[in-house]
């Protein structure tokens, strides 16, 4: 029978993930000629051919495709056993870390802590901020167990290496100067605001998702300021200089009480929703640790739509704001 080494299907796996042997081998800190010897001692063993010339790079032939294929049902049940071994041996007890993006962080890691600390006092979970890419680089390299991030930004329900779990659809308000003519209008729409001056940035996720939120609306905002988080955007918004889409677990997080000048509109006609999705290794939700954080974080997230629900079932409120140090005009995810 052909001998399967798993370090070095990792190493596959990583290249085909990467793209390359040079960011294989940081991502695995392993020098690049070590990484090409592993692949074709991998080669050599399976007897077929896994990489092939393409240019100036390598890439994986469609046996190393099928190989992987393979490998992927092998890693996950591997993270099964490792799961039940760890909850035979620590039993209550255990350690889980979460990479989070920042906004998730006190709207539904915290509050899921708070459960846990009662529920499972023996369960340690580790926080770490981290935008949606470094998330899925620190779970795929083991260096996280459990990453939220925003559906969009989130590896696909069919990615063999993660298993997805649905939390929560946040909904989208907007955020106008309190003295706006639309301010206390009724059934406010986002169409309504299409000759509106829009604040968000530049690039990025938030520049994405409030611009196919318009464009679903069916328009396309006029970009008339860039800022990089949210304490610019609503102070630029209490000037008077533009309107912006706020999500609401965010905003719920910073309120400012009255007297702010910025006045949160619930869009509940055509209101825009962002998802937020936990993700884990394959195999690994089945972990005690885990399945209880998951578990609690399901908590935290029905209790947070359930407020949300509340939120906005209310018409304009002036004076309500939320401030806070979220990047939506950032390059890379940190809403």
């Amino acid at each position: 029978m052909t001998e399967w080494d798993i370090k070095k299907l990792r190493i596959l796996r990583t290249l085909r993930d990467r793209g390359t042997v040079t960011a294989t081998a940081e991502a695995l800190r392993m020098t690049p000629s070590a990484v090409s010897q592993q692949l074709t001692n991998l080669s050599r063993q399976l007897g077929v051919q896994l990489l092939e010339a393409h240019g100036r790079r390598v890439r994986l032939t469609e046996a190393a495709h099928l190989v992987l294929r393979h490998a992927e049902a092998v890693f996950a049940q591997l993270e099964r056993a490792e799961a039940e071994l760890d909850g035979l041996v620590r039993g209550e007890a255990g350690r889980v870390r979460v990479a989070a993006f920042s906004t998730a962080v006190p709207a539904l890691v915290v509050p899921a802590v708070q459960t846990l600390r009662t529920a499972h006092p023996g369960l340690e979970v580790q926080v770490r901020e981290a935008e949606a890419a470094e998330s899925y680089d620190l779970l795929a390299a083991g260096e996280a167990d459990l990453a939220l991030s925003l559906a969009a930004h989130a590896p696909t329900a069919r990615d063999p290496q993660f298993s997805r779990v649905p939390l929560l659809a946040d909904p989208l308000d907007v955020a106008l100067p309190v003295r706006h003519a639309l301010a206390e209008e009724p059934g406010l729409r986002l169409a309504d605001l299409s000759a509106e001056p829009w604040i968000f940035g530049s690039s990025g996720p938030w520049s994405e998702i409030t611009t196919a939120a318009c464009e679903a609306a069916g328009f396309v905002p006029e970009r008339a300021h860039s800022a990089a988080d949210w304490t610019a955007i609503l102070a630029l918004v209490e000037a008077g200089m533009g309107v912006a889409l706020v999500p609401r677990m965010a905003a719920a997080e910073r309120r400012t009480g009255v007297g702010s000048g910025v006045v949160m509109r619930v869009l509940s006609a055509d209101q825009p929703r962002r998802h937020v999705v936990a993700a884990v290794r394959r195999g690994a939700e089945d972990g005690p640790g885990v399945a209880r954080v998951l578990a609690a974080l399901r908590q935290a997230a029905v209790r947070r739509e359930t407020l949300q629900r509340a939120a906005g079932t209310g018409e304009a409120r002036p004076g309500e704001t939320g401030r806070g140090d979220d990047r939506p005009g950032a390059t890379v995810q940190r809403d």
